[in-house]
């Protein structure tokens, strides 16, 4: 949806929030409310991606977290460039990850990702990265359905994943599955954590079969379907009113994971191509042709609404860029092209890189 669409549909139905015009936000400023915790002249979300001899960071044959869907070498992909470059700011150094440091400093605490299956690349990719940096430590890895969590017991640092597509609650009821966009019952299993790493977007565009809700309730009005930019930002404040009134930033870090981008959609890079499959290189630029996603919008303004401190990892613009870098037709678990998720080792390794630069700048 183009973002003059996105203004007016809020301005119409949000009333008596702010206006279109107070939605509009620059990104560059808004990243650097949002992250102020880095050096001011550092934006470590606008730069290029290098060609790095180095990398990757892990074998994806020596890790033994990575699911089917994102191992793309043992699926098949015949190319390895993809594996090589690294993500380089345009106003200062990115600290290289230390799988030692970071497991040292967060010795003995909890660390749970909260979202989608692109929770669950972040989490796997996390999980690679520190096992790559203490192949001897012992670890307890439990794969489940809603929670699952992996420990590094030399270290006490237990790394969990939470299943919650949209982080608001779907209940069964007598008329179906209800999508309750005021509702996180399931925020209970959040508390007590060290450190917090939140994302949604991407089930929100599900329709048809795809879909995993029959009606959304708002309030006390349930209907058969709403907009959808309107009903993430309606559930993402509701996500923002939880964090307000349940985590103490003194004892708890929080981030939210931005907008992970898709190409199926040639167009959005001018390319003659269908989609990424067959894409080998990074675009070039310091703009992306397609421009920002709407819902980035909706995301920046939920956050500069919100009383605690929240860290945006501001991911997309660099992400949209690794056209390169998803599976594509080299997945062990999923049907057709995959556009949507990213390759292991690959993208994700650099938004942990990112998360751990946010905690030791």
């Amino acid at each position: 949806m183009p973002s003059s669409s996105l203004f007016l549909v809020l301005a119409v139905l949000l009333l008596p929030h702010p206006t279109a015009s107070e939605l509009i936000i620059n990104n560059t400023t808004t990243n650097s409310i949002r992250n102020r915790e880095l050096i001011t002249s550092c934006n470590l979300f606008q730069g290029k991606w290098v060609t790095d001899p180095s990398y990757p960071l892990y074998d994806s044959a020596g890790c033994p977290f990575i699911d089917p869907e994102f191992d793309c070498i043992k699926y098949g992909r015949p190319d390895k460039q993809f594996l090589k470059f690294s993500w380089k700011p345009d106003s200062c150094n990115l600290p290289r990850f230390n799988g030692v440091d970071f497991l040292k400093r967060w010795s003995g605490k909890k660390i749970m990702f909260v979202g989608d299956s692109l929770s669950l690349n972040q989490w796997l990719s996390l999980a690679c990265m520190l096992h790559a940096a203490a192949p001897n430590s012992k670890y307890n890895f439990d794969r489940q359905d809603t929670l699952s969590s992996l420990t590094f017991q030399d270290y006490g640092v237990t790394l969990l994943l939470y299943r919650s597509p949209y982080l608001v609650d779907i209940t069964r009821e007598k008329i179906g599955r209800v999508l309750k966009l005021d509702s996180i019952k399931q925020g209970n299993a959040w508390r007590g954590m060290d450190m917090l790493v939140f994302n949604t977007w991407h089930w929100w565009t599900h329709k048809g079969k795809a879909q995993s809700w029959d009606y959304v309730q708002d309030g006390s009005t349930v209907s058969k379907d709403m907009n959808r930019l309107v009903a993430f930002y309606k559930g993402l404040t509701t996500w923002g009113r939880w964090v307000d009134l349940n985590v103490d930033p003194t004892k708890t870090r929080v981030f939210f994971q931005g907008i992970s981008p898709t190409h199926y959609q040639g167009r959005d890079w001018k390319a003659a191509s269908k989609n990424c499959n067959g894409e080998q290189q990074p675009l070039e630029g310091s703009t992306y042709p397609g421009g920002t996603p709407a819902e980035v919008e909706v995301v920046n303004r939920v956050l500069s609404r919100m009383q605690k401190r929240v860290y945006l990892l501001d991911i997309t613009f660099l992400s949209q860029l690794r056209k390169d870098a998803h599976p594509s037709a080299y997945s062990g678990d999923h049907a057709g092209v995959d556009c949507s998720h990213w390759c292991l080792p690959g993208l994700p390794d650099t938004w942990n890189q990112l998360l751990y630069a946010a905690l030791v700048m």
